[in-house]
């Protein structure tokens, strides 16, 4: 590393971030970055606990004279997105990640980095241990395994927070205020077939998709890049008549990302092999040129393989790759008077099948929630008509924008005194934890914020030093500015 991360500034976030980056934190396995967090917080001689799902809390009381201030909550997730490039060995569950400098940019060594929500994370903390700031009543909430399922803030229970104000640290543009998120839900489709026997006199190749960007599912759904899943599906279903058999199909590793691979073990009769190679050489070329500016390095390898010795059958073929190339995925609509925040989209996420099952997973986004049913019904109607069983699970509900908030427009204030601009104001299509929250605890005004960050979700992932910066300092100022009761 070219340079240590507590050298920057401020030092405090960057210190807390390279103790994080040392602590393993995929979802589902958050158990040891609590203790450390529980840890620093007993040593600063803090109140903290955690609930029955592993929900850490936290609470500072205010510097003096600050006693009568409304009490704010900072809140963070303690889990990140576990990705990593193709050549990277990576364990998450047991290696700390690598990040790097490169006097602009603080970014990992082929996987994510986990400033989603690591920098969130660090800037709490920090927070937490001065003893220099001018505050009123903080209170933390560090939530579990957001990025799997919004497992924390999905079982957060009354009684652990007194706060009125939210402060959520987990957007992603520095610059903005974010007052509004997309729900989400998952759409899982399943069915089992009866394998069969490849014929002899066949060849066998596996078709691998790789090279494109992936990304977040929510934030980078607009970008228009390529979607492994489909992309692979699509050019295998053109190769239907020459006698092709899929034995096994696998893509993409989590809900919430856009897939940047997928593999497949085909069947093709020998004397359609050379047509074969050349229908999907020709099918290729036309995607690369289709993603040739959202995704120039597109690569679709084929090579051949032992001969599998049991595949789908042909009706089978049909009806997984059928309903592959007919699931909608991408963009369904913008927001109406934000032209630039998507609405409603779906995400073609996972796909395994072979061995006799096939199982499809997808994530579904919209700020309107009777079009995130409806998104969800043309999920179950392509699946059922490919003969699958369709679960509609993890549903939560978006927050709705309130534009009108007192808190907001004295954000707005603060912003463009300290740097001169105005801040921006707008909604995520990604999915924050301030909906449920507040599901829970209605009073909250609620707003988020956040560094710039870009690429979660993806070994691309990288957050801008100088946002960094910039985001402490606004939120220094905000806690110094928070207004007393009544």
């Amino acid at each position: 590393m070219p340079r240590a991360l507590h050298t920057l500034e401020p030092s405090a976030v960057w210190r807390h971030f390279e103790q994080l980056c040392s602590i393993p934190r995929p979802s589902g396995h958050e158990a040891q970055v609590a203790a450390h967090i529980l840890g620093l917080a007993h040593a600063w001689g803090l109140e903290a606990s955690t609930d029955a799902i592993g929900n850490v809390f936290i609470k500072k009381p205010a510097r003096r004279g600050m006693d009568g201030r409304r009490t704010v909550v900072l809140q963070a997730h303690l889990d990140m997105v576990p990705q990593q490039s193709a050549t990277s060995t990576h364990n998450f569950v047991t290696d700390p990640i690598q990040p790097s400098f490169d006097g602009t940019l603080v970014r990992a060594m082929g996987t994510t980095l986990g400033a989603d929500n690591g920098i969130g994370l660090a800037t709490a903390l920090a927070v937490l241990e001065s003893r220099s700031l001018v505050h009123g009543p903080i209170e933390v909430l560090f939530t579990v395994d957001e990025e799997a399922g919004m497992t924390g803030a999905r079982n957060l229970q009354p009684g652990f927070l007194t706060g009125d104000i939210l402060l959520n640290l987990d957007s992603e543009d520095e610059g903005e205020i974010c007052i509004g998120c997309a729900g989400g839900a998952d759409a899982k489709a399943v069915f089992a077939y009866t394998e069969v026997a490849a014929p002899a006199d066949g060849v066998g190749y596996r078709v691998t998709v790789s090279g494109l960007k992936g990304g977040h599912s929510g934030v980078d759904i607009h970008l228009g890049r390529g979607n492994a899943n489909k992309v692979l599906a699509r050019l295998l279903y053109g190769q239907r008549d020459t006698g092709m058999l899929v034995s096994s199909f696998v893509g993409g590793t989590l809900r919430n990302a856009i897939a940047r691979d997928a593999t497949a073990t085909v069947y093709v009769p020998r004397d359609s092999a050379a047509r074969f190679q050349r229908s999907l050489a020709a099918a290729t070329a036309v995607v690369q040129a289709e993603l040739r500016v959202a995704d120039p390095d597109l690569q679709v390898s084929v090579d051949v393989v032992t001969l599998p010795t049991h595949s789908m059958d042909a009706a089978t073929t049909g009806r997984l790759l059928g309903a592959l190339v007919a699931c909608p995925h991408g963009i369904f609509a913008m927001v109406p008077g934000m032209g630039t925040v998507t609405e409603t989209s779906t995400n073609l996420a996972i796909v395994v099948a072979g061995g006799g099952s096939v199982a499809v997973t997808n994530m579904l986004r919209s700020s309107v929630d009777s079009k995130k049913d409806d998104v969800a019904a043309m999920l179950r109607a392509v699946y059922e008509l490919a003969g699958a069983d369709v679960t509609i699970s993890g549903s939560y509900p978006g927050w709705q924008p309130a534009p009108d908030a007192p808190l907001l427009a004295r954000l707005q204030s603060i912003y463009a005194e300290m740097f001169h601009q105005p801040a921006r104001v707008t909604a995520t299509h990604g999915g924050l934890e301030c909906g449920l929250i507040r599901a829970v605890y209605p009073h909250m005004e609620a707003l988020s914020i956040g560094p710039t960050i870009r690429f979660p979700h993806s070994p691309d992932e990288q957050v801008d030093v100088a946002s960094v910066q910039r985001f402490w300092g606004f939120l220094v100022e905000v806690l110094r500015h928070i207004p007393s009761h009544g």
